[in-house]
């Protein structure tokens, strides 16, 4: 069954609900999916309607046309997907390849909503598993404290995200900051999964971190990626239990087990366009 998906937010009113779904119905839409959020505080309506294509009248030319005066209206921004149409992920990794393998193995089975198009990293380990799964794979230059080698590492992945008509890239426990200059020129959002429970033990080594501290529950965190290090709006988090039994090594290594978690939670949220940003938040339609 294919369907389409409307996304949308606007100032919250008596009534937003039943103009959108109106429009819709004088369409012939059948409505599979329908989720509301009004948010008090800040008085917005959110909104994540989808409807099966079959039997719907308007094209995707033809529904911006007779929707954008509704739209316009009630002051929404608003945007609109369909199922049929897959969207291209690029992947960075760096050494750590625990993450990219699970994402790869989800694409090549189909739990995920897209396709994997090219992985880049910036150490050479993990391009055995981008031939194993056929992906294209492209070494990024490496050097700390080099802002020549930055820049010309960005650079190319501006490019290949260009080339690939990339519409998602997901940042795999890739250990490398992407820098405003970089961010300011994509076109797409970016997800990043950080190794902690932000907002708690930001910036490096979180488990040594939280060792240290002698927490009871360690984290990871899903985010879109922002100039604001680590400060990205959140898409997916969970926690597991840990003990004063646990060494920074048991802590790493049932942290990883949720970074692959949280992340393919992220990406299959973004893929199926259950997200909405707001401000630094999210509205997460799961």
């Amino acid at each position: 069954m294919n369907t389409s998906i409307l996304l949308c937010a606007c100032p919250d009113r008596p009534g937003v609900v039943a103009r959108v779904t109106s429009f819709l119905h004088t369409y012939g839409a059948n409505l599979v999916h329908a989720d509301h959020h009004a948010d008090l505080s800040e008085k917005v309506s959110f909104l994540r309607l989808e409807w099966e294509t079959e039997g719907f009248s308007l094209d995707p030319s033809g529904f911006r046309a007779a929707f954008s005066p509704i739209a316009d209206s009630m002051g929404m921004t608003w945007s609109v997907h369909h199922s049929d149409a897959q969207t291209k992920v690029g992947i960075l990794v760096s050494a750590q390849d625990h993450c990219l393998v699970d994402l790869l193995h989800r694409f090549s089975t189909g739990e995920l909503d897209g396709s994997c198009v090219f992985i880049a990293g910036n150490h050479e380990a993990p391009s055995a598993f981008a031939k194993h799964y056929g992906v294209g794979w492209t070494t990024l230059e490496s050097k700390a404290g080099d802002d020549d080698t930055k820049r010309r590492s960005e650079q190319k992945i501006l490019e290949l995200c260009r080339e690939h008509d990339v519409g998602l890239l997901v940042l795999a426990r890739y250990m490398q900051v992407l820098t405003g200059r970089f961010l300011s020129q994509t076109t797409f959002p970016t997800l990043n999964i950080h190794h902690s429970f932000l907002p708690a033990f930001k910036g490096g080594r979180p488990y040594h971190q939280a060792w240290e501290r002698g927490v009871k529950v360690i984290g990871a965190t899903a985010h879109y990626v922002t100039e604001d290090l680590d400060e990205g709006p959140i898409v997916a988090q969970d926690v597991a239990r840990v003990s004063h039994r646990d060494t920074v090594d048991d802590l790493v290594r049932k942290g990883r087990d949720l970074e692959k978690l949280v992340l393919a939670r992220a990406v299959r949220l973004h893929l199926s366009h259950r997200v909405l940003r707001h401000r630094h938040r999210t509205v997460v339609f799961d």
